[in-house]
């Protein structure tokens, strides 16, 4: 009698720390599945990220959502002027960015970046008028740039070379303005954006001022060292986006081939 009451309190305790075991399992699959990451994105930037009605649109946008369905976390976007994106990582105020930001050595240095997702490069970009065929022609000329980004970047570095007169705006469309303005004669962006605006506005009274003067590819990124998972998240669902063809739909979507 007492083997066999022995034997039941050994099974009846095996199943309790089974049940236990799994109930802890469980929980911390739920608070994995439950978290929620801030994502950053710079919505004055079309045709990546931008505001349509009373939402954001844009191939970035299109790319994070369609990456989040495949790898199945949830995130939450925080737009914001691109100046402040990477010193908010740097704080960990948010645990990622979409932005359109071009993979540098230097960006390289205080975060972790994705694998490419989009090969970008700089363009220069001018008045419809004016006689500037590229980059001979922009010796002694005032720049329009928007801080933080890899136009400025490239202006900031060739300054003395070509003698450049350097302006600073926190948002794409007032750098364009100074353009038109006459308040600059030329404006470093990327060449996608500018394509963009162009084809989806003839009127814009600019142009593209000869070939990309720069090529860059654009990476999701994170905090050094923080945000493993959501980095190795991003990677696979890229992946997974451009073996089944939903990658090229988004992109042609926005920039149609020529």
């Amino acid at each position: 009698m007492k083997k066999k009451s022995l034997a039941a309190l050994v099974i009846s305790s095996m199943v309790l720390i089974s049940t236990l075991v799994g109930c802890g399992s469980s929980s911390d699959s739920t608070k994995t599945a439950s978290k929620k990451y801030i994502i950053a994105t710079d919505a004055t930037y079309a045709p990546f990220e931008f505001k349509s009605g009373s939402n954001y649109t844009g191939i970035d946008i299109d790319i994070l959502n369609a990456i989040s369905k495949k790898e199945n976390f949830k995130y939450e976007l925080k737009p914001m002027n691109f100046e402040g994106i990477i010193p908010a990582l740097q704080a960990n105020q948010i645990d990622g960015s979409i932005s359109g930001m071009s993979i540098t050595d230097e960006r390289k240095k205080s975060l972790d970046f994705s694998d490419p997702y989009y090969d970008s490069g700089l363009a220069i970009v001018v008045k419809s008028n004016s006689t500037i065929k590229g980059l001979a022609d922009i010796k002694g000329k005032t720049a329009s740039l928007k801080k933080g980004t890899a136009g400025a970047t490239f202006a900031e570095g060739n300054k003395d070379k070509y003698n450049l007169n350097l302006k600073y705006f926190d948002d794409t469309p007032t750098m364009f303005q100074a353009v038109l303005n006459g308040n600059a004669d030329i404006a470093f962006e990327d060449y996608p954006v500018i394509s963009y605006e162009i084809a989806v506005n003839p009127n814009s009274g600019l142009k593209i001022a000869g070939k990309k003067v720069t090529t860059s590819p654009y990476g999701f990124a994170v905090n050094k060292g923080k945000n493993a998972e959501l980095l190795k998240m991003f990677n696979d669902g890229l992946k997974k986006i451009k073996a089944d063809g939903e990658y090229d739909k988004i992109i042609n979507k926005y920039i149609k081939s020529k």
